[in-house]
This record gives C-alpha cells, structure tokens and sequence, in this order.
C-alpha cells in the first residue's frame, strides 16, 4: 500500500510523527510512505530510512497537489488537520484518516481551566489514525535521524566536554513558553557541569547575556549550529535542559534524561516528552500546578497577558539547574 503523511509543520510535530512512520513501515507488508511538509522543514525528515519520498512545499500545498496526483496513493494519514489538508485530501479523492486535535477541550481548558482532556499522549492519538490498517504502537518511542557528517561537531568539542555536558536549549517559538532572561541566569549560576547552550538566530543576545553567568565550562552554540548538529549535541549530552520545543521532542528521540520546564502550556495537552514507558523516570518536568490562570493558551504569547508570569517566575531554579547531576 503507499501512503501520504500530512503534517506541515513545527520541528516538534513532525518529530512526533515518527512512530506512525515506523510503525506503519514495519506492519503493513508492502508499505510505501511518502510525507508532506512545508520546505522549512525539510531537514527533520531528510535521513528517515522509513520513509520513500518526501514532498515539500514554500507556501501553498498547491504547488506540489499535480505530483501527489501522480502518485495514485492508496490513503492519506492526515496528521495536521487543517485547511491546508483538507485541499490535499479533496485534491486526491482517495481514503483518508485524520487525527483529533481535541480543538474544543483544548479551549474549554484555557478559557474555563476544565479537566476535559483525555490522558493521552499527542503520538498515541497518532496512531490511532492507523489503526485500521492493524498498526499497533511498538513502545519504541520516537525517532530522529542524523548522518555521520551531522555528528562530527562532536568531535570539535574542547577537551572540558568529553566527559559529559548539558545540552540547555534556551529558546522556544513563544516568549510566554520561556524562562524570563534573569531566572535563566539563576540558573546558570547554580549549574555543576559544563553546558553547551542552543537556539536559534533569536537567541543570538540570550545567550550572550547568560553565557558570562557561569562558572562552568561553557560553548554559546545559539544560532551557530545547523538543526541537525544541534541534535547531535543533544545526542551526546549528559542530560538536556528544554523549554516545551522541538529540540525537547528530539531529545525524547534519543532517550535522554529530559528536565522540561513549562510556562504558559500543559503536558496535558498531550505534548510532553514521549518516551518508551522503561524509561518514564527519565523525564523530569517542572510546572508550577494549580495557577488559576494557567493554562491561557495552547500556543504561547508574546507576553504574560497577566503580566506576573507566576508560571516561569516561581520555578524552582536549584532543582532546575541540579537535576540529574548525581545520575
């Protein structure tokens, strides 16, 4: 059978997407998996083995609908469910399944702070969209691949990091998702390893401003270093400190000890570190509970619309910045 994954964007997302790839490949005798993205993020699927093509696309799916065409595709696996899908889907005609993106209990949970959603994760919501195809989840986790050439950043790290390091990726796509610069510092202050920072172009002044904070060894790789190297980095840390980010989903990828710290969104939402269930005790998340005004969104803000940002203020930076130390 041959299939086309839809899910356009964020690093994250598409990461999550990972075992549906897999699972449907190894299950399904025959199976041939084609995916749908947006070009901006090409790399995330560039070196899975368990997908045949990938069709990208800048701006509107229409620029790619005349070669999905081409392709006479048994079924679409609809992992983004957008309007932007549902062209690609009445483009082709054929079957398709599409996930839940639970749209209303997300808002009754932000608007009225509801316990509605169900306690599942956003990949196990995935697959059910496979389901009928007799795919069931193989509790392997998730998957993300790099080349060789990818990893060689390694081998460039000074001496003071070959025998382990933090990987703290500093940023995320909202700023109400992100430690505020100062309670970062505190951070920095109080960490025991030697750290190498991670972020995008955007990041470029964060991490300036904390990177003299430390009395550790420290590498500023914010807006330095490829996606794909910054994975490496990932892969061969000690432990990764990570806002709720695509980079915190890659580190799930490789089964390392994950501290998450989350702002203004909620594991709830289904979108916590996923790992295989022998290594739950892995993932070590930080949130302040019981906020009155937390959740208040399902994205992220520019800004606290409270203007406390009790959520990122009242962490707990010593518990934070020691985490897995001892381990």
């Amino acid at each position: 059978m041959k299939f086309l994954l839809l899910r356009f964007s964020s690093i994250g997302d598409i990461v999550l997407t990972s075992p549906v790839i897999r699972c449907l490949k190894k299950q399904v005798p025959n199976a041939e998996i084609h995916f749908l993205t947006k070009k901006s993020f090409e790399s995330v699927t560039r070196n899975n083995p368990y997908l045949f093509k990938t069709f990208l696309f800048e701006n509107n799916v229409e620029e790619v609908l005349d070669l999905l065409k081409i392709e006479k595709y048994d079924a679409v696996i609809d992992l983004h469910h957008n309007f932007r899908t549902l062209k690609v889907k009445r483009a082709l005609g054929v079957p398709s399944h599409s996930f839940d993106k639970l749209n209303i209990q997300k808002w009754l949970a932000v608007n009225f702070k509801t316990k509605s959603l169900p306690d599942k994760h956003i990949v196990d919501r995935y697959l059910e969209t496979v389901s009928s195809y007799g795919v069931k989840n193989d509790g392997e986790g998730l998957d993300y691949f790099i080349t060789n050439d990818d990893e060689k950043i390694i081998s460039t790290l000074p001496p003071a990091f070959q025998n382990g390091y933090i990987a703290w990726v500093i940023g995320a796509k909202h700023a109400t998702k992100q430690l505020p610069l100062l309670k970062m510092i505190e951070i920095a202050k109080k960490i025991k390893m030697p750290v190498i920072l991670l972020g995008g172009k955007e990041d470029v002044q964060r991490g300036i401003e904390i990177v003299s904070q430390f009395s550790v060894p420290v590498i500023d790789g914010c807006g330095k270093f490829s996606l794909n190297q910054s994975a490496a980095i990932v892969k061969h840390s000690h432990h990764v400190i990570s806002h709720d980010t695509g980079l915190m989903h890659i580190a799930a990828a490789y089964r390392k000890k994950i501290v998450s710290v989350w702002g203004n969104t909620i594991p709830e939402f289904g979108m916590y570190p996923y790992l295989p269930k022998a290594l739950h005790a892995n993932n070590k998340i930080f949130e302040i509970r019981n906020l009155p005004c937390r959740p208040c969104s399902k994205i992220g803000f520019d800004k606290c619309p409270r203007g406390h940002f009790k959520c990122m203020n009242l962490q707990d930076v010593d518990a934070i910045a020691n985490a897995y130390i001892d381990s």
